[in-house]
C-alpha cells in the first residue's frame, strides 16, 4: 500500500511538472506573438519619424489568404462612380473611391492615387470585393498599413462619348493629359469632398504598366504634391529610350527625368518588374538607372517568376501600401 501511494505521488509530480512546461510554453508563444503584433504596429506607428521604407526588403510571396475576404473584417466603404467635372477634359469623369474601415469625417486622412493600365478605368483594380480592396482591407485589420483613402482613377481625359472609336495610339496621348488632370481638376475634388491630409507627406500615386508610366510622370511632374511614387513594370514613354523607338509608345513625356530638390525629393520611390514580363523589363531598368545617375534614391526590384499580370500586381500593391505614409 505504501509503494502505491509513493509511486501515485511521483505520477502527479511528473504530472504537475508537465503541466507547468506546458503553460510555460504557451505563455512564451502568446508573448512571442504579441511582441510580432506590436513589432508590425509600431514599425507603421513610427513611419513619420523614424521608418525608411528603402531598409526593408519587398516582399514577393505574400499569400492568397490577403487577398481573399475573411470573417470579421472591416473592409471599408467603397464609393463606385463617384462623379466630377473635369477642366481638361472638358467633361464629367468618374472615380471609385475606398473609404478605410472607421473612417470618420471629423478626422483625416492621407490619400493614395491609382492609375490603371492600357485599356482600363476606374474599375480595374478598386471595385467591389477587388483584390485591391480586399488586400487594403485585411492589411489595415493586421495593423500591416497606415488608415488611408483610395482612389481609383480613369486615365481617360477627354469626351467620353468618344471614348469606344479611339485607337490605341489615340489613347496614349490622351492618357497623358490625366497627368495635368489629376493634380488641376481630381486632387482639389477629393480634397474638398473627403476628410483628407494634404500635403505631399500625405499624396502617394501608384499604377503598373502604362499606369506606372502615368505615375512616374504625374509624380515627377508635380513632385511638390506626390511624396510617394509606385510604379509597377512602367511602359516606355517616360523620357526617351532605345526600346520601341520610333513608334507611339515611346514619345516621351520628359526629355530627362526633372531633377528633385532637397525640399521635393520623394519620400519612397518603388519601381519593380518581373522576370517573365514580355515587354517592360529593359525600360523599367532604364528608368532606373537614369535615377540613379542623377543621386535620386529608389528601390527598384528585378522578380524572378513574375509576369506583366495581376499576380504581380498584387505583390507589387502590398509593398507599396505597406510602405507609403
Amino acid at each position: 500500500m505504501k509503494k502505491l501511494m509513493m509511486t501515485a505521488a511521483a505520477l502527479l509530480l511528473v504530472f504537475m511538472l508537465l503541466m507547468t512546461a506546458c503553460s510555460n510554453q504557451n505563455k512564451a508563444e502568446s508573448e512571442a506573438t504579441a511582441s510580432q503584433t506590436d513589432s508590425v504596429a509600431a514599425t507603421r506607428a513610427t513611419a513619420d519619424e523614424a521608418y525608411d521604407p528603402y531598409a526593408e526588403d519587398n516582399r514577393y510571396d505574400i499569400p492568397d489568404s490577403m487577398f481573399e475576404k475573411k470573417d470579421g473584417v472591416d473592409y471599408g466603404t467603397l464609393q463606385k462612380d463617384v462623379s466630377y467635372y473635369s477642366s481638361v477634359a472638358e467633361d464629367n469623369k468618374q472615380v471609385n473611391v475606398l473609404l478605410p474601415a472607421g473612417y470618420d469625417e471629423s478626422k483625416s486622412y492621407p490619400v493614395t492615387y491609382v492609375y490603371h493600365g492600357f485599356g482600363g478605368d476606374h474599375n480595374t483594380h478598386l471595385d467591389t470585393d477587388s483584390y485591391l480592396v480586399l488586400l487594403y482591407g485585411n492589411m489595415l485589420h493586421d495593423g500591416l498599413a497606415k488608415p488611408q483613402i483610395i482612389v481609383g482613377m480613369d486615365m481617360y481625359t477627354d469626351k467620353i462619348a468618344d471614348k469606344e472609336s479611339k485607337s490605341d495610339e489615340e489613347l496614349r496621348f490622351i492618357y497623358d493629359k490625366a497627368i495635368e488632370e489629376t493634380a488641376v481638376d481630381l486632387m482639389p475634388f477629393i480634397e474638398k469632398t473627403y476628410a483628407v491630409k494634404t500635403g505631399r507627406e500625405n499624396t502617394a500615386i501608384a499604377g503598373m504598366s502604362e499606369g506606372g508610366a502615368k505615375s512616374l510622370c504625374t509624380g515627377f511632374q508635380w513632385l511638390d504634391k506626390f511624396g510617394y511614387i509606385g510604379s509597377f513594370a512602367p511602359d516606355t514613354g517616360v523620357i526617351p529610350t532605345e526600346y520601341y523607338k520610333g513608334t507611339f509608345w515611346n514619345t516621351p513625356v520628359f526629355e530627362k527625368f526633372p531633377q528633385p530638390t532637397a525640399e521635393n525629393t520623394p519620400y519612397y520611390l518603388y519601381m519593380t518588374v518581373g522576370s517573365e514580363d514580355p515587354w517592360n523589363i529593359d525600360c523599367t531598368l532604364y528608368y532606373r538607372d537614369q535615377l540613379n545617375e542623377m543621386g535620386v534614391r529608389n528601390q527598384t526590384d528585378y522578380v524572378e517568376g513574375f509576369g506583366h499580370d495581376e499576380d504581380f500586381w498584387r505583390q507589387c500593391f502590398y509593398n507599396f501600401l505597406h510602405k507609403v505614409f
